[in-house]
């Protein structure tokens, strides 16, 4: 298996679909710039040139086309870049693409894909910090897509392109630079399918996006006080992969979960709810690990004050151990 960045495997999935299906287009400006190879941000612009559209920065009219070349026929990408960008679209990606299925009777499909980057980057400020996946998982219609891995962009980004349904991608800015394994060929992750990254026999951690990378730093570091934690992905946030969820609590009987995301309504809250709801004897009171619901600030000693880490993980697991 090639090693790649996951902004390489990123851009791979997507080139693989202009390669297999002439109707895949990509919308949105520079999506490609400063990512993954050289060779591969060229193809997009030669080889592709006439399938990749670079509007005007105009949030809801490049979701609108999106939704409407989806429903026409297409398979688009459409690029938002930082996700506070894509608030200026929440009707057409909710209202529009996201019910279109429902409100025609079955007739229309919007298999429209809308990309963004989120999460704390380090030093931009309230408005380009955000992580609005919760916000996206209570909207009718939509997909959540949540990767933590190379492998895992590429093969849920192949899938989102294969699906009927539209599809948000969140991404976290900080995954970028990200190396591992990734499956050769044409390979695809189900929607739906939750991951374990780390078996482990005393508490299950349940954590997306970055915090996936850092929950499985924290577990390395418990391990050494003799602490054996399961670190679970679930990929995607909706659907979600209750199932795997319920089976690894049931196991361990400890949880914490982990979204970097505020606390309230977040995915953490979810996923407690959801074992609450299950019945499921625990050992100890779950605990969640979320931002506190205030701004983040553009100051590092403040956005680091309220960046949840490796940190804040260790110290949850050993409170649930405790």
């Amino acid at each position: 298996m090639p090693n790649k960045s996951y902004a390489q495997a990123m851009l791979d999935g997507i080139l693989h679909s202009f390669e297999s299906d002439p109707t895949t287009r990509v919308i949105g400006p520079s999506f490609a710039q400063g990512r993954g190879s050289p060779e591969t941000q060229e193809a997009f612009f030669t080889t592709y040139g006439d399938r990749v559209m670079q509007p005007p920065i105009s949030e809801g009219v490049i979701a609108s086309v999106g939704a409407g070349a989806a429903m026409a026929g297409l398979r688009p990408f459409v690029n938002f870049g930082t996700s506070t960008f894509a608030f200026e679209a929440m009707n057409q990606i909710v209202s529009e693409a996201g019910n279109a299925h429902f409100m025609s009777g079955g007739q229309i499909a919007a298999p429209v894909i809308y990309h963004m980057f989120a999460g704390v980057r380090g030093g931009g400020g309230p408005q380009h910090s955000t992580s609005p996946q919760s916000m996206y998982a209570n909207c009718p219609g939509l997909q959540v897509v949540l990767p933590a891995s190379p492998a895992d962009i590429q093969g849920l980004i192949r899938t989102a392109f294969q699906s009927a349904n539209p599809t948000v991608i969140i991404n976290h800015t900080k995954l970028m630079g990200l190396e591992g394994d990734v499956p050769d060929g044409d390979f695809t992750i189900p929607f739906g399918q939750a991951e374990v990254k780390r078996a482990g026999t005393d508490v299950t951690v349940v954590a997306t996006s970055l915090m996936v990378v850092r929950a499985l730093a924290a577990a390395d570091d418990l391990a050494q006080d003799g602490i054996d934690a399961e670190v679970l992905d679930p990929r995607t946030v909706v659907p979600l992969d209750k199932q795997a969820i319920l089976a690894s609590v049931e196991r361990t009987g400890r949880l914490v979960a982990v979204d970097e995301a505020g606390g309230m309504c977040s995915i953490a809250s979810e996923i407690i709810a959801l074992v609450a709801q299950a019945g499921i004897a625990l050992k100890a009171p779950p605990v969640r690990v979320n931002r506190p619901d205030a701004p983040v600030a553009f100051s590092p000693p403040l956005e680091a004050a309220v960046t949840p880490g490796t940190a804040e993980i260790e110290a949850a697991v050993r409170q649930v151990m405790d």
